[in-house]
């Protein structure tokens, strides 16, 4: 299952929580479409399916301390997900994600390891050709920086002196046109595709 030349690559999430393994993974595939991501619910799993063949592991603390000569090997692809950032100490040698935050803060630290694991995306496969594309007009590109800055419909129609209603009218054609249904996946989008700063969001 894991061979085949030209493959997507594949990220492994082990986390015994599923309601958290499926929402990191829903997020995952938003920051990296050209990625596979699997779940696992423990590291028995994990060890069962080929686990060289992934290019990431995001896995809770509890994992990595039960089997923590597998994943010092392999500090590099893994990155620990902690409830809170007061346990870095004992796991200084690895990437941490905190995931007890809101999903703005969240998206945002993903992101953030995302370029910086991978050097504004040198090291990943070249994205598919329909999300190269350019589907926004350049006025909703604008539009949709703003949002993602975190400014509300009247500041972004006083910013860019059009009406209130052409906001909105411009905030549901760009979801519509990126078929997305929630902000965070809109920040990803205009993340990755360079039209906001990281810094910015």
């Amino acid at each position: 299952m894991h061979n085949g030349e030209g493959r997507r690559p594949q990220i492994a999430i082990i986390d015994p929580n599923t309601l958290s393994a499926l929402g990191l993974r829903n997020i995952l595939q938003n920051v990296m479409p050209i990625m596979t991501v699997d779940t696992y619910g423990s590291f028995s799993e994990l060890a069962a399916n080929d686990p060289d063949g992934y290019f990431h592991y995001f896995t809770a603390m509890n994992v990595v301390l039960e089997n923590m000569s597998f994943f010092q090997e392999r500090r590099r692809k893994t990155i620990v997900l902690t409830l809170s950032l007061d346990t870095m100490s004992q796991l200084s040698d690895f990437k941490c994600l905190c995931t007890n935050v809101p999903e703005s803060e969240l998206v945002r630290s993903i992101l953030a390891l995302q370029q910086g694991a991978h050097g504004h995306g040198e090291h990943l496969p070249p994205m598919p050709n329909i999300l190269k594309q350019k589907i926004l007009s350049d006025r909703e590109i604008e539009v949709m920086s703003l949002i993602v800055q975190g400014y509300i419909n009247k500041e972004i129609a006083d910013k860019l002196n059009i009406g209130v209603s052409t906001v909105i009218t411009h905030r549901k054609n760009i979801m519509e046109k990126l078929g997305m249904k929630s902000v965070s996946a809109l920040t990803i989008y205009a993340v990755m595709h360079g039209y906001v700063d990281i810094n910015k969001i």
